[in-house]
């Protein structure tokens, strides 16, 4: 079902992202002692009560100040407000009450939204109500003295959420998704890209490299399909890595391409494909997700009639241990190309989620081999083909199986992995082929055992 969305609202540093934590039962959320590591709004899972609901974390809300990134921010809050059937204020019970918390609180009374306020850092149960209490001059109700870090108070502030939030009947089925990461180093465009794709200024874009420190998720729907955007934070060689907001970021973003189904891999145009690049490509390869190259900046360009092919075949040589992704050149800044982003997202979804008999399997492995047969090894032997199977898919996985696996050279590997992909039509994903030695008898038995059962 289509859940119902609650907002996570406050200045810097209040604990937040450590109460979102709290809320979703894990420590997905960048917790770090510094103002402003938490930028973008993020969607998290979240459950009270037999109810499940999803948490929108943002960033810290400052109404006096509009320097670096605190106007985008307030920006990201209010479109959180927009989309949410509650939203929970969190205040710092220890620093006591300021003047940031009474301007978002002003601020929060012309909404209409139902609002709940939770004191936080309220660490001891007899203390937590003194100071929870000075909060009652904002005007927003009942102040919840909680804890985020030990859990205290969190029971009864939920308990008054859930009667803000839509009964289970009235809520909207939830389609099935795609879900897209959008991985790259610093500063090649990511965020720009999802602005682009989703039509809103849903992710903040700054010249400065690392503004996305934490996976940002947006939905979108196009036609009947549903896509699941997960923007990250860009990932740098570890070398340059130091512990803290970045280092979170990192991980997240590697979380984000293990649950995707395909990955938007951004390259910026004007530097080509960097050692980083390469390293990002090979995790995307080992996490086995499908890919889309997108080679963005493609603006910034002197163009003629040959430099898009001069630069492609720059890129596949670069990767070419990727030549099943589709390579696309696309300005996220202007918006050109864009739009076919999303064909290439469905063509490569289908392929990652692709099943075939093994009749078809067959098929193709009988036709490769009266095209080119084994190789023979220097002792004379030549290796044979029984039959294949697909194992499993994302990414489609075929066992293939032969007399002796060590028969099989790599270039006769890459013939027939070369051959279900023009046969069978795998797109933007990986395959992976499973060699197994498996002796004629064994082979005779299970034939038989078949013929038995039938």
């Amino acid at each position: 079902m289509k859940l119902p969305i609650v907002a996570i609202i406050g200045r810097p540093n209040v604990g937040k992202s450590t109460f979102v934590n709290r809320l979703a039962g894990d420590q997905q959320a960048i917790v770090h002692d510094e103002p402003g590591i938490t930028r973008d709004r993020t969607y998290r899972p979240g459950f009270w009560l037999n109810r499940d609901f999803q948490i929108v974390d943002t960033g810290g809300l400052v109404f006096d100040d509009d320097t670096e990134f605190l106007p985008m921010i307030r920006e990201q809050v209010m479109l959180a407000l927009a989309e949410a059937s509650a939203a929970i204020f969190v205040v710092d019970g220890q620093s006591g009450l300021t003047p940031g918390d009474r301007e978002v609180a002003d601020w929060l009374r012309g909404q209409k939204v139902p609002v709940l306020l939770a004191v936080n850092k309220c660490e001891s149960v007899s203390d937590g109500l003194v100071q929870a209490a000075e909060f009652w001059e904002l005007g927003l109700g009942e102040p919840y003295p909680i804890s985020a870090i030990h859990g205290n108070g969190t029971g009864e502030l939920l308990d008054q959420l859930m009667t803000y939030l839509p009964s289970p009947e009235d809520l909207e089925e939830e389609e099935e998704e795609i879900k897209v990461a959008i991985i790259g180093r610093p500063n090649v465009g990511k965020s720009s890209l999802l602005n682009a794709l989703t039509g809103e200024q849903r992710a903040i874009v700054s010249p400065i490299s690392g503004t996305t420190t934490d996976a940002i998720d947006t939905v979108i729907k196009r036609n009947d399909t549903t896509y699941r955007l997960i923007d990250t934070a860009g990932i740098r060689r570890k070398k340059n890595v130091e512990y803290g907001a970045e280092f979170f970021g990192i991980n997240r973003a590697f979380k984000a391409i293990k649950r995707a189904d395909v990955v938007l891999f951004v390259i910026d145009v004007i530097d080509g494909v960097t050692e980083q690049d390469l390293k990002l490509a090979g995790r995307i390869i080992e996490e086995g997700r499908a890919a889309i190259i997108v080679a963005n900046k493609w603006d910034a360009i002197e163009k003629d009639s040959n430099t898009i092919y001069e630069h492609q075949k720059l890129i596949e040589s670069r990767l070419f241990f990727m030549d099943w992704a589709e390579v696309t050149f696309v300005s996220a800044m202007t918006g050109q190309r864009v739009e076919n982003i999303l064909d290439l997202i469905d063509q490569a979804a289908e392929g990652h989620r692709r099943r075939v008999t093994t009749s078809i399997i067959n098929q193709v492995l009988e036709d490769a081999v009266s095209w080119h047969n084994p190789p023979t090894s220097r002792q004379g032997k030549q290796g044979k083909i029984y039959y294949g199977t697909q194992v499993t898919s994302q990414p489609p996985s075929i066992a293939i199986f032969v007399n002796d696996p060590a028969r099989f050279n790599d270039n006769y590997k890459r013939y027939i992995e070369k051959q279900f992909r023009e046969q069978l039509g795998f797109k933007g994903t990986p395959i992976r082929l499973f060699w197994r030695g498996k002796k004629t008898r064994e082979i005779e038995r299970s034939a038989n055992r078949a013929t038995r059962v039938k």
